[in-house]
Formats: C-alpha cells, structure tokens, sequence
C-alpha cells in the first residue's frame, strides 16, 4: 500500500467509522504495513514439493490449533486427523503461496500434477500449459448466495481428476474454512446484485477486530466451516487411490495476536504455521462424481476479468 492509498483509506475511514473508529481503522493499516515490509524474511518456509505426497488437500485460511479443536472433538467423525503435524507456509495469503509453490523451478514437477482449485487467485500465476491438468473449478461453479466456491464441486473434480489420468501428484485446493462460512455465515454471503461492491458481506476478522463480533461467535462460525469442508475431504478419501495423502493449508489467520486479524501479507507466525496431516486414500467407487457441464465460465477475458475482480472482493481480498 503507498503513502496515498493510505491517506485514501483513511479518509474513507473517518467517513464511515467517525473520528475515533476512524482513527482506529488509519493506524491499524499503518501498523499492518509496516509488518508487510517484513514478510519475506519469514524463517524456515518450505515448499509443498520438497516434501513426501501423493495428494496434497489444501485448505484456505486454516489454523493448525483449529484442527486441533476439531480432531480432538470430533475425531470419531474424522479419522485422517490421527497423524498431526505441521509446516510453514511460503506464503500469508493465497496469492502469496501460488507464487511461491509454482515458482520457474518447479515447472518439471509442475508437469506431472494436477491441480484443482476453488481459490480465484490462480488466474494471476497460472495457466493450461504450467500443468498436467488446471481446473479452476471456481471459474463454472461459483455459488452467489453463498458468497464462495462450495466443496463439493471441488470434491467432484478432485475425484473426476484422479479416477481419468491417475497424475504422479494431485494438489485439490478448497475454498474452506476461509469466510465466508458456508453452514454459519455471518452477516450473510454476496450475491450477484451485490458481488463485489462491499455489500451483504464483511470480513468477520475485521468486524471481530472493530467489536461488532465476539471472538467466540467468529470462532464457532470458522470451526463450523471447517467441520463443513472436513465431511467433503471424508467422502473424496473414500473415492480416490493414493498411498499418501496430506491435508494441510495454504495459510492461516490471526485472531488479535500482535493485533493482527485475518491474514495481511505479514509475518505471523498464526497466519505461516499450517496444518500437515498424513493420511491415506481408497477408492470404495461408493460415489459418481457430478460431473454435469458449467451453464457459465468465466473466461478471464473482458467481462471475465471484472468477474473473477468480484469474486475475490466477494472473499474479503479486495
């Protein structure tokens, strides 16, 4: 952020906050940017690739003591958090981590994986030809009430990639437990009248930080949606065949630790530390995928790209 787009801010801040909510707003951005300038020098950042797996399920935005709470509540139901252990991330955000995981050097492993995603991000880095198999699965299955891309069309695909090339590896990229919260919204998700101008929805981390929302409230709508992505990561295990599957995350949030909320390009060790759970798969063929055509794309060109802009202001990143 420049000197000027701060001042912008704040001034819209004053505006719609007062003088003192205003204030608040001004000087958090300015503490926040300064973290900013430090990101990159993050220790012990590794590279998905570097390490062992067949299939890599990404969850977006997701802390490791979040699936901690869940394992420990609800183990019975989620088997495949038996094996707990941890990695720091590339990146504190989405766009960050895609960057940093299909770097140039990797483009010979880049070749043999597929990669299905739910996050919008990829259009920036990524294209058809950097990999075995794209699907951006958000680009045809976005869903308008709900704000985001749902699991279970990212499921579909996962299962539908690796059942028709068997690929060397597999990344599946959901969209959850990052807000909007599919079973708990709060405040409600966009819609396509109000998809991206700031309407209908706001980030809960930033409603938590101004006292509009308790910690408590935003925890249990974030545990909800990650139990929600959890019952989809249940059912693709049961219907794809690989000997080492790891359920991690591309980044997580902060919730008021060193007064930072939700996850700025910053080095927060809440936001770089993820989740790396070692499991396995079975394909049972207990479940057909839905695999019916898109009725729209979006294809990054013209109207698309204002499309793909809304989408991402619909997730809280712009």
């Amino acid at each position: 952020m420049t000197l000027a787009d701060w001042v912008a801010e704040s001034r819209e801040g004053f505006e719609e906050y007062g003088a003192v909510g205003g204030a608040r707003e001004s000087l958090y951005e300015l503490y926040v940017g300064g973290l900013r300038r430090l990101n990159r020098r993050y220790p012990g950042a590794e590279n998905v690739f570097d390490r062992d797996w067949d299939v890599l399920l990404l969850l977006d935005a997701c802390r490791v003591d979040l699936v901690e709470q869940v394992a420990d509540a609800y183990g019975s139901a989620y088997p495949f958090l038996d094996r707990p252990g941890e990695l720091v991330s590339v990146g504190s955000s989405s766009i960050e981590w895609i960057e940093r995981t299909f770097a140039d050097e990797r483009r010979a492993e880049m070749r043999n994986t597929a990669y299905v995603t739910g996050n919008p991000f990829s259009h920036r880095v990524l294209d058809g030809d950097d990999l075995l198999r794209l699907d951006e699965v958000w680009r045809y299955a976005w869903d308008d009430d709900a704000g985001t891309i749902p699991a279970r069309p990212v499921t579909d695909r996962a299962i539908a990639a690796e059942r028709d090339l068997n690929p060397d590896r597999l990344i599946v990229h959901y969209m959850q437990p990052h807000f909007p919260s599919v079973p708990d919204p709060l405040g409600g998700g966009m819609n396509s009248e109000t998809l991206g101008e700031g309407a209908g929805w706001e980030d809960p981390w930033d409603r938590f930080r101004r006292g509009e929302l308790t910690f408590e409230r935003v925890w249990r709508s974030y545990g909800a949606n990650l139990r929600y992505v959890l019952d989809d990561v249940a059912l693709l295990l049961r219907n794809l065949d690989a000997d080492r599957v790891v359920l991690s995350a591309d980044h997580g949030n902060a919730a008021g630790e060193w007064g930072v909320y939700g996850h700025p390009k910053v080095p927060h060790p809440k936001i770089r530390r993820v989740p790396w759970y070692v499991t396995a798969g079975e394909d049972t063929g207990e479940y057909e995928p839905n695999l019916d055509p898109p009725e729209r794309v979006v294809d990054g060109e013209g109207d698309g790209d204002e499309a793909i802009q809304d989408k991402l202001s619909a997730l809280g990143y712009l």
